[in-house]
């Protein structure tokens, strides 16, 4: 038996093949483009994101002779999409949750005091990154194309939303709680959609999709529009919490990071709503076929990898993103060059989406060697800034930190790493944990595998990375540097 993954991320999609033994049996990849229409705007064209599904998926399956029994979907979070019930057709391009033009809309709305009732509901904090904002906004300034959703014809969803309906032919309108509750529409606590938030966005709840179990369910794909398969979708989960289950985050303390576009830091809590007082997230990890549900204490930093990224193709002192950690470990520190990456804004703990990028302490000494190390140490100081608050709002002590996804390649960004986080890096030999983490899911809701501990030992080390001496004056410098980067722009 074999289960089929999808993982449709931010700006391409893979799909897995994983078998009984928890190998993968293949793999494809399709990449989509991005859409900037204006300064701090990003969109993504759903058409091209379902044809980068089908390629990803036809590519997975070529040249296997396997036939999945099932399937689990994750995906991009918080970007927010329309599309036609019948036709299945947008009438716009998904805005995507690295989006910001709605923050004067967010501070609007925190001016008039809503600040505490999102947090208490729903874990969140007002910021554009959510989805709410996004649909206010179509809402607003697009009444042409608000005007179905009020009719009734067009419907709102989540990437996972829209790929499982067109996977179905249009018969399935569903979602899971883990993707539901980065909507900041979605109340944690009761699991359900909240009324009177979805009445603050002035978004009818008729539009919103079901919410089904992360594991188990009845949903099902239709051969006709999905390359012949008639599977059970008995998985679906946001990226960051798929990634979770994946490194097997299973314990109340366990923790992850997945560096990707941004980076993410996830505490599990349990069946307890974290509480923090420092501007991290409580967030739903997952819900099991009983609807128990997962929480955890989430930190999201907005751009990590993609500053890699800006290196690659804004500044072109690199070729490809792997050639940034030679580049960084030929110099021995980065002279206090100083890089905040804030490229769309802050995310926690700083949660300021006027800020933007900067690169302080330039000098006539400086070369593009200095520049990759200072941004290789920003997505460490990042990451710190995230776990020692973490530390304090779920009073744990991180025993270690499970890292994932393609900049954790990168040993010179792991051992920074370990040092500023003072506790261990562990680095597993899989790095595609999202995919592989929402295809145990699925296998687990199918009965591919019996239970957590038959999947625990799938898991297997590449590398630990130790602490060591913790460089708190560079550290500092970084903070100084977050207060300069705040503010740049108008709400």
């Amino acid at each position: 038996m074999s289960v089929l993954a999808i993982d449709a991320g931010t700006t391409g999609v893979t799909a897995l093949l994983v078998d009984a033994d928890t190998s993968v049996l293949s793999q494809g990849y399709s990449e989509f483009p991005q859409h900037f229409p204006a300064s701090g705007w990003v969109e993504h064209d759903l058409e091209q994101v379902w044809r980068a599904t089908l390629a990803a998926v036809g590519q997975c399956l070529e040249n296997v002779n396997e036939t999945p029994v099932c399937v689990g979907v994750t995906n991009q979070r918080e970007t927010i999409a329309l599309w036609d019930r019948t036709t299945l057709q947008a009438p716009r391009r998904a805005i995507v949750w690295q989006d910001r033009r709605t923050a004067g809309l967010c501070e609007q709305w925190r001016h008039d005091g809503y600040g505490s009732l999102v947090a208490s509901r729903t874990g969140l904090r007002l910021d554009p990154y959510f989805s709410a904002s996004k649909l206010t906004w179509i809402r607003v300034n697009e009444p042409q194309v608000w005007r179905g959703v009020d009719e009734g014809r067009t419907c709102i969803g989540t990437i996972d939303t829209y790929l499982i309906a067109r996977m179905s032919g249009g018969r399935e309108h569903v979602t899971d709680s883990s993707n539901a509750s980065r909507t900041m529409l979605f109340d944690i606590h009761q699991a359900r959609w909240d009324p009177e938030l979805c009445g603050l966005a002035g978004v009818p709840m008729s539009a919103l999709p079901q919410v089904v179990p992360s594991i188990g369910g009845n949903v099902r794909t239709d051969p006709e529009h999905f390359p012949g398969l008639a599977l059970p979708v008995s998985g679906i989960a946001g990226d960051q919490q798929a990634a979770m289950f994946g490194q097997m985050c299973f314990d109340v303390g366990s923790s992850k990071c997945t560096y990707g576009t941004g980076s993410f830091v996830l505490t599990n809590t349990g069946s307890q709503v974290p509480k923090s007082q420092a501007g991290l997230l409580s967030t739903v990890a997952w819900s099991d076929s009983d609807g128990a549900l997962t929480y955890a204490l989430e930190g999201s930093v907005f751009v990590t990898g993609a500053a890699v990224q800006w290196l690659r193709d804004g500044l072109q002192i690199i070729k490809s993103a792997d050639e940034v950690e030679a580049l960084a470990n030929s110099v021995e520190s980065s002279e206090g060059v100083v890089f905040v990456p804030a490229l769309t804004g802050l995310g926690a703990p700083d949660w300021d989406p006027t800020a933007r990028g900067t690169i302080l302490g330039i000098s006539r000494g400086t070369t593009k060697a200095h520049i990759a190390r200072a941004a290789l140490e920003a997505i460490a100081f990042q990451v710190r800034d995230v776990v020692d608050l973490a530390r304090q709002d779920a009073n744990v002590s991180l025993r270690s930190l499970a890292v994932d996804g393609g900049a954790s390649a990168n040993n010179l960004l792991c051992q920074l790493q370990a040092d500023q986080i003072n506790a261990p890096v562990v680095r597993p030999k899989n790095l595609e944990t999202t995919g592989v983490g929402v295809a145990f899911m699925a296998g687990l809701g199918h009965g591919v595998w019996g239970s957590r501990t038959e999947l625990a030992s799938a898991w297997q080390l590449d590398r630990t990375f130790s602490p060591g001496d913790r460089d708190d004056a560079a550290h500092r410098r970084w903070r100084a540097a977050i207060d300069r980067a705040k503010g740049w722009t108008e709400r």
